[in-house]
């Protein structure tokens, strides 16, 4: 049975993972015959947001803690993450990736991928191990990898951001993928265009599809 690590970045879409995108890209790994991990930074959130009011608010969340809501089992420190031990990372979006695993919300173009982000996608790619990215990660995948292939959907101040990092922005729409043969990349647009959670469910199957014929 294949083995996919699957990295979240906290619990809600404004501050953490997208939950949606989370949750269906694990059932997504599991109607395709796999077996998956959680992994996130055991570190403190960027900020917490009160999601029924939008506001900022006071207190501390540990990204790790959150990431374990949605696992519904036990979460793993992304530092114990070993490309070796699996077949293919998931990278579900939400703001939290532009948060808590990059800095891409603070510094726009000129952004960041932490560097246990990055580390994990080098060692995967040069163990020719797949990688899948919905929603807004596919920022931290143009980053580490110049002049890679992904979508963001539409065209959006986000897809220049990439495009001025050197990669090839290319538009699609709900449920499609956009396959990088070269660095082993999946991406799907996700929430970053105007869809509802059965577009979600789609592309997160579609994703794991493409990414396992690159195992």
């Amino acid at each position: 049975m294949k083995k996919i690590a699957v990295i979240l970045s906290g619990c809600g879409v404004s501050d953490g993972s997208e939950i949606h995108e989370a949750t269906l890209a694990l059932l997504a790994i599991r109607k395709a015959g796999c077996e998956y991990s959680v992994f996130a930074p055991d570190k403190e959130q960027t900020d917490v947001v009160n999601h029924y009011t939008g506001a900022t608010v006071q207190g501390k969340r540990n990204i790790l803690a959150e990431a374990a809501r949605i696992a519904r089992q036990k979460a793993l420190p992304l530092a114990k993450l070993n490309p070796e031990e699996f077949d293919a990372i998931v990278l579900p979006g939400g703001y939290g990736v532009a948060k808590n695993l990059s800095n891409y919300m603070y510094k726009g173009e000129n952004y960041s991928v932490i560097p246990e982000v990055e580390q994990v996608l080098r060692r995967a790619n040069e163990l020719k191990k797949p990688v899948g990215a919905m929603c807004i990660a596919p920022v931290l995948l143009a980053k580490v990898f110049k002049g890679c292939r992904i979508t963001l959907g539409a065209v959006s101040g986000a897809s220049e951001d990439v495009e001025k990092n050197g990669a090839e922005h290319i538009v699609t729409t709900h449920g499609e993928t956009v396959v990088d043969e070269k660095y082993r990349l999946v991406t799907t647009p996700g929430y970053m265009l105007d869809a509802n959670i059965e577009h979600i469910a789609e592309g997160a199957d579609n994703l794991v599809k493409e990414l396992l014929k690159l195992v």
